[in-house]
């Protein structure tokens, strides 16, 4: 689901950038050539290393977002788990190529059935858990329907599996922002050549009529690997409605934490707890047979 524009997201995107924030290719990462794309990645060492063979952490960012715009919350995941982590753009963010063609009202459905399958083979993960924040939360859903074999557990955070009232009106709202304000300059920092291209995506598809960010009926009941999933009390984008439908749909475990004081984007609103939680739902799961 979508970045979070709340207006308190708004005034923090319109400040001068911090350095180290800005999109770029770093030496640390690579460009993954998937023939139709290129993909941006970044991988991530744990601070200290047990020796054990640990899981990776795959990171899946939001409707506007980048590698960057997760902060240090992958970071520190990693060094509390002491898991190797991936962060990438998907297509047409960050510094990510643009769609080969356009994908239209099913760019989630794409990324979870053709894009990331083929980028995880590319990077020879074998087994992963994934966490996903709003769009990228769907996207993990999607993925983990048909049971593939590298994934191990799914984390969301703000992932929608229907489409609510209350996140067009916070999207028709964005689109006015960005239209007549400096959203649009600041969000290119981070999206450089992609930024138009990947805000009308996104605003076009969930504005779409009778648009849904997935199949919840078909494909959550096939999701047999853990679940947790984390939504803000005060999401601008859905209510915990979300998170009673991945919980009642998926046929595996699932737990879910509704965080106080929290909008869409729990990990880095809350994010003394919200490391606290998902640390304790993935060491259990970590360590490779």
């Amino acid at each position: 689901m979508p970045d979070d524009l709340s207006p308190l997201r708004i005034r923090r995107l319109l400040r001068p950038a911090r350095p180290g924030y800005t999109s770029c290719v770093t030496t640390s990462d690579r460009l993954i050539d998937l023939g139709d794309r290129q993909l941006r990645v970044r991988r991530l060492i744990p601070e200290q290393d047990d020796g054990l063979e640990r899981t990776t952490l795959v990171f899946l960012h939001e409707g506007l977002g980048c590698i960057e715009m997760w902060r240090d919350f992958p970071q520190s995941l990693c060094n509390a788990t002491r898991c190797t982590g991936i962060v990438y753009d998907r297509t047409g963010y960050g510094g990510s190529s643009p769609w080969p063609s356009e994908p239209g009202v099913r760019y989630m459905e794409i990324e979870a059935d053709d894009v990331l399958p083929r980028l995880l083979a590319a990077l020879g993960v074998e087994d992963c858990v994934l966490i996903g924040h709003s769009d990228g939360g769907t996207i993990a859903l999607n993925y983990a329907a048909s049971d593939p074999e590298p994934l191990r557990a799914v984390v969301t955070l703000a992932a929608h599996a229907i489409n609510e009232p209350v996140c067009v009106g916070s999207i028709r709202s964005a689109r006015e922002v960005f239209a007549t304000g400096g959203l649009r300059e600041r969000l290119a920092r981070y999206h450089g050549g992609n930024v138009d291209a990947c805000f009308r995506l996104w605003s076009e598809a969930w504005l779409a009529p009778g648009f849904e960010p997935m199949d919840a009926n078909g494909r959550l009941p096939g999701i047999v690997v853990p679940v947790q999933a984390i939504q803000g009390e005060d999401d601008e984008y859905g209510s915990e409605l979300q998170l009673g439908i991945i919980a009642g749909k998926v046929d595996g475990y699932c737990e879910t934490r509704l965080v106080p004081d929290c909008g869409h984007a729990p990990h880095l609103q809350q994010p003394a707890y919200v490391l606290s939680e998902v640390a304790r739902f993935v060491l259990p799961l970590s360590l490779v047979d």
